[in-house]
């Protein structure tokens, strides 16, 4: 499938159109990264070693791809499966599997579900499992960016079955009229949890859904790393020009379940599984790669095993880290402790001395 963009024009920075080829190798090694993260988690979830994680194994160079089109000011608005968007972004692997696990190195102090992360210095806002809720809040980021003179966009990112939501008619209403400097980044993986794709809408298309609102819509072969990027690249340079929003349909299939909630085989037929896993984007990169002698099959093979060394160690190190202290749910709460949360506290800290309570 070929890209296939509705309007056209130079980039809007220094960041070039499209992908050349000496950086496709940095772009692999980041999408291997994140098919290996994938199916360590999977395992450390059923070995009860992390209490849940959502896969995107099958989205790696939609995810990669898009993300390698952006600016580092660019503010991103996940769902909860963008961990290739969180590695583009230089979130380190221990860092996310801190949070996973719940440990005192997690940020977040324990607050969040597993898999749903957010670093502000990465300009990664927090996931949240209800569906299209970040979408509101990427445009409202965008019209303050703009109102305040930076020269950035926002992205939000979700999948097929949110485009169903209120939020995502609510947001993208919005942005069309003020022509907010959004981009809508769907990821149709054909699977709304157990919901397929056409009894998801009768549209023809969920990128044409953008048109009622006024602005373009855009389909494009999520499994191609250079049509993502290029199709990503001239969506940012409208934002930033004041032309307004895009939504990107990137069409792409789960491989795995929907969570580690859920089984797949119950709802979908291995044929159509088969038929997927034929355009994995990570075979189709490698393939690439070896036409233009970018990689040997040696070096390729170095790469997977310096991406479960790195997951491995990463691995080792949080799961040595000491939990989460009890006491830091006092902590943020208000800015100056009220004296009941005193009490509160100074109580804790006696259930911690006496043993009722371990860290």
């Amino acid at each position: 499938m070929a890209d296939a963009t509705t309007s056209s024009g130079a980039a809007s920075s220094s960041i070039p159109a499209d992908l050349a080829a000496e950086t496709l190798p940095s772009l692999y090694r980041t999408m291997v990264l994140a098919r290996v993260m994938d199916e360590r988690c999977l395992s450390l979830q059923r070995q009860g070693r992390i209490g849940f994680y959502v896969p995107l194994q099958g989205q790696e160079a939609a995810q990669v791809a898009c993300a390698w089109a952006l600016d580092a000011a660019d503010w991103v608005f996940p769902a909860y499966r963008e961990l290739g968007v969180a590695l583009v972004r230089g979130v380190p692997v221990k860092l996310l599997l801190d949070q996973f696990i719940g440990n005192s190195g997690d940020e977040m102090k324990g607050r969040q579900m597993p898999n749903h992360y957010g670093y502000r210095r990465f300009k990664f806002v927090t996931a949240s499992s209800p569906v299209g809720t970040q979408i509101s809040h990427a445009v409202g980021t965008a019209m303050a960016a703009r109102r305040r003179g930076d020269a950035i966009c926002t992205i939000a990112f979700f999948g097929d079955g949110t485009t169903s939501s209120n939020d995502f008619h609510a947001g993208l209403n919005f942005a069309g009229v003020y022509r907010a400097p959004t981009l809508f980044f769907c990821q149709n993986n054909q699977w709304a949890i157990s919901l397929p794709r056409e009894r998801q809408t009768a549209s023809e298309t969920l990128a044409m859904k953008a048109s009622a609102y006024g602005f373009p819509g855009v389909v494009v072969d999520g499994t191609d790393v250079h049509a993502v990027y290029r199709v990503v690249r001239e969506a940012r340079r409208r934002a930033l020009a004041g032309e307004g929003p895009t939504l990107i349909e990137a069409q792409v299939y789960r491989l795995g379940p929907h969570s580690t909630s859920d089984d797949p085989r119950r709802y979908r037929s291995d044929a159509e599984l088969a038929q997927w896993k034929e355009r994995d984007p990570i075979a189709r990169l490698k393939h690439e790669l070896l036409t233009l002698g970018l990689v040997t099959e040696e070096s390729d093979q170095k790469v997977w095993e310096a991406a479960k060394e790195l997951v491995g160690a990463a691995l080792k190190e949080a799961e040595a880290t000491a939990p989460v202290d009890p006491r830091t749910m006092f902590d943020d709460v208000f800015a100056r402790p009220t004296p009941a949360l005193e009490e509160q506290r100074r109580a804790m800290d006696g259930l911690l001395k006496e043993g009722v309570v371990r860290p």
